[in-house]
């Protein structure tokens, strides 16, 4: 008799279940679960990234060049702003909802009931099984966090990525940049290049250390390659290869530093045996979608939604508004995680409005808007509280003229859950 097959939502219930597990770092589970399905990352060509900001678009560079140069690239990132498909993607598209149901019905026979995975661990080995069976040519995976200790950390990797490197989950990763440094960079892998655009000396001689232990040729932006931003595009020197007037489909401040970073690691490949020609490198950039960052939603008013969500991403969204933005009034509207530096962040981005709407997106971890308005007290900016989200982007809109710009940023989950109020076709979510 046929087994009867679970459904999407039956499935996806299951796996959100093991969030009551919370967050445990290691390898073993993840290797286990991997192990039963006969060990498919094994073997198979994988670019690793970590670090605090930028990951994603770093990875959405990377595959974008690889995609136009004609390979079945895979992409693993989290956590997904709409949908729990888009944590798999190849070429863009998101793994289908009943491959999604089947792999997690696979999986959980293989569970040790009294001492089941993580959320994460269930689905980075899902990832590695989906793109072992669809044959990727190269799948990019992102860590979820620090790196020593994550899931992810299975693999071996032709390149390794570490963004950039600043504070955050010290309750996991260390109180000082030197331990978070440690962590991320225990994604170094023996012999294994490693592409780094971290820039804090103590975070840098950390990075060498590892590197220099694990015989892995380390390769610094800013250092060994250099790059430079005008009106005429990305002007990049890197290891052998120098472009001019590149054009890149991110907008942002940082996203220069983050496209050099993922050219680096492009380069690197080629001395691997992926070689991608110029034209491939300037389609790819200019092709590049990385959804949530960045992106205008709206005119008259101009809505603006950023997934900045810590001091550091915040503070590059803040000069990128100043210098790239014209507006007469800006009206923001911020919901950021309870488990976030809530102070340093309103101190970084509430000085800029002119109105500031306090709320939260639709998930467990969101903050208590009144929190929120707390800490903005002191800043001086005329706003109020309202409870969800929805009814905050319809009062964001109700008040906004025209020439006004209404940024809506804080958090990917408050990012998310506005995509789908803007736009609920496009971003429709799992229920």
């Amino acid at each position: 008799m046929e087994t009867q097959k679970t459904t999407y939502q039956a499935a996806l219930g299951y796996l959100y279940s093991l969030q009551k597990y919370g967050i445990k770092f290691g390898l073993s589970k993840t290797e286990n679960l991997l192990d039963a399905f006969g060990n498919p990352h094994k073997g198979r060509r994988y670019v690793h990234i970590a670090g605090t900001n930028g990951k994603g678009s770093v990875a959405a560079f990377i595959g974008s060049i690889l995609k136009e140069a004609g390979l079945r690239v895979g992409f693993y990132s989290s956590p997904h702003l709409v949908r729990f498909t888009e944590r798999f993607r190849i070429n863009g598209d998101e793994i289908p909802r009943d491959t999604a149901a089947g792999l997690i019905d696979e999986l959980r026979r293989v569970f040790v009931p009294e001492a089941p995975p993580t959320f994460f661990e269930a689905t980075t080995a899902m990832a590695l099984i989906y793109f072992e069976r669809e044959k990727t040519d190269l799948a990019i995976m992102e860590v979820g966090m620090g790196g020593r200790l994550d899931a992810t950390n299975v693999i071996a990797p032709l390149v390794c990525g570490i963004t950039n490197i600043s504070l955050e989950h010290q309750a996991f990763l260390g109180n000082h940049l030197v331990d978070i440094a440690k962590e991320k960079g225990g994604i170094i892998k023996k012999g294994v290049d490693v592409v780094t655009a971290a820039a804090q000396p103590p975070v840098v001689r950390t990075l060498e250390a590892i590197a220099a232990e694990r015989g892995a040729p380390l390769w610094r932006v800013g250092k060994d390659i250099r790059y430079r931003t005008t009106s005429a595009g990305l002007h990049y020197r890197g290891l052998g290869l120098s472009l001019r007037g590149l054009r890149l489909g991110l907008a942002g401040m940082l996203q220069g530093r983050n496209a050099a970073l993922a050219l680096g690691i492009i380069e690197r490949l080629g001395e691997k045996g992926i070689r991608v020609s110029e034209e491939t490198i300037r389609k790819g950039l200019e092709n590049t979608v990385w959804t949530g960052r960045m992106q205008i939603v709206g005119t008259t008013p101009t809505i603006l939604l950023d997934g900045a969500h810590n001091p550091g991403a915040l503070r590059v969204l803040a000069r990128s508004i100043r210098a790239g933005f014209r507006y007469r009034r800006l009206i923001l509207v911020i919901g950021v995680m309870a488990d976030k530096a809530i102070s340093e962040m309103m101190r970084i981005i509430v000085p800029l409005a002119d109105y500031l709407i306090c709320t939260r997106p639709l998930y467990y971890r969101a903050a208590n808007p009144e929190i929120l308005m707390k800490e903005a007290a002191p800043l001086g900016r005329p706003g109020e509280t309202v409870l969800l989200l929805t009814d905050a982007l319809t009062r964001a809109r109700k008040i906004a003229n025209p020439e006004d710009l209404i940024l809506v940023c804080g958090s990917l989950f408050t990012v998310g859950e506005a995509l789908t109020y803007f736009d609920p076709e496009t971003y429709r979510p799992d229920n």
